[in-house]
């Protein structure tokens, strides 16, 4: 690999977004990160979704008091949606009668973009901050529509209507399981074997319905077990986190809420988990499907980077040929494990890396001791 490495080389990262999936991909992908992409939601499209049509006719016959913008594309989403039914203008006119609020300055930039003015916007452009605001200014007797993006926001409407407040949700881009469930299946798959190195989220129903298919599938122990110990988790934010901490997985995010500060902060976050260790004068680092020795890149193939992490894993201590056939993506004979090293042999550039130890198995002669393994 020519000139200085990209910060996500040798690692594959699962993305299971449906919307701007695409974005995310190409800027892992220009970071060097081989990206498998196993949408785990499918958006309703918004012209053939009654609900929207419903909810839309609701704040159309009688006004509203306060509209609560959540997302730019979702808010945008529902005046394009009005202008394809012939209602944009009634709707403008509508919106232009009520208090705009809006949750970030995405939101706030597509109120404008529509010729109307936000009254409020928290800076921590936060649900909860934008809630506090409602209720601190009374909501009792009130009719508010609230901008819904993908999934309900319970935790804005009910409190709202515990408040007094009459809501109308307005379900923008309602997301669903895919109709084709065989990326997911995958992608379970690819987890199971040791050949994702983290998994990027970018919304809650995706995150939720990832659980849920491996619920469906019997896998569910197994993913977490996994999401737990051996894969990063990497989400947007702390409302994409939520289904994720809820089931006892660790997530870290960026400090800014955007999919390129995401694309960034795993290459930040993996390169740092990277087991460095000298084996036999030699610097190595292992990189998901991939290992820098002495700084040069030299992809390895699945089965060797098994023998090669449950090497690393012992510290140097022999590893029998049981052990290591168990370690194996795919099983098999005894043989298999001596196909591996010698194909980690070749893949490593340096022979002596892995040495042999007659009847016993295979150990890497460690100069210093290894960093933690995920």
């Amino acid at each position: 690999m020519d000139g200085a490495l990209p910060a996500l080389a040798g690692f594959t990262i699962g993305l299971t977004a449906a919307r701007r999936a695409e974005e995310l991909a190409a800027l892992l992908e220009r970071r060097g990160a081989t990206v498998l992409h196993a949408p785990a939601i499918r958006i309703t499209p918004l012209a053939d979704d009654a609900e929207l049509i419903g909810a839309t006719r609701a704040v159309l016959d009688n006004p509203v008091d306060v509209v609560v913008a959540t997302t730019a594309i979702g808010f945008r989403g529902w005046l394009e949606a009005a202008e394809g039914w012939g209602l944009a203008a009634a709707l403008r006119q509508r919106l232009a009668g009520a208090t705009v609020l809006a949750r970030g300055p995405k939101a706030r930039g597509a109120i404008r973009a529509a010729g109307l003015t936000e009254a409020f916007s928290p800076a921590s452009e936060s649900n909860a901050d934008l809630l506090a605001h409602l209720l601190a200014t009374g909501v009792r007797g009130r009719r508010i529509a609230v901008q819904e993006h993908g999934a309900p926001v319970p935790e804005v409407v009910e409190p709202l209507r515990a408040a007094g407040a009459e809501v109308v949700p307005v379900p923008v881009y309602r997301w669903s399981r895919p109709t084709d469930l065989a990326p997911l299946d995958r992608l379970l798959d690819a987890i199971g074997l040791g050949q994702v190195d983290a998994l990027a989220f970018t919304s809650a129903p995706a995150a939720a319905n990832l659980l849920a298919h491996a619920e469906l599938r019997g896998r569910r122990a197994e993913l977490i077990e996994a999401l737990r110990t051996q894969v990063l988790v990497a989400c947007v934010g702390s409302i994409t986190a939520a289904p994720l901490v809820a089931a006892g997985v660790p997530v870290v995010a960026p400090d800014r809420g955007r999919i390129g500060a995401l694309a960034r902060h795993l290459g930040t976050e993996l390169a740092a988990r990277a087991p460095r260790l000298r084996v036999a004068g030699k610097d190595l680092e292992l990189r998901g499907q991939a290992v820098l020795v002495d700084g040069e890149y030299r992809p390895v193939a699945p089965a060797p980077m098994a023998v090669l992490r449950a090497l690393v894993r012992h510290s140097g201590k022999v590893v029998p040929r049981a052990e290591l056939l168990a370690a194996l993506p795919t099983g098999g004979e005894e043989h298999a494990v001596e196909t591996a090293v010698g194909r980690l042999r070749t893949a490593l550039g340096e022979p002596r890396l892995i040495q042999t130890v007659v009847k016993r198995g295979y150990r890497i002669p460690l100069d210093t001791p290894a960093g933690a393994l995920r």
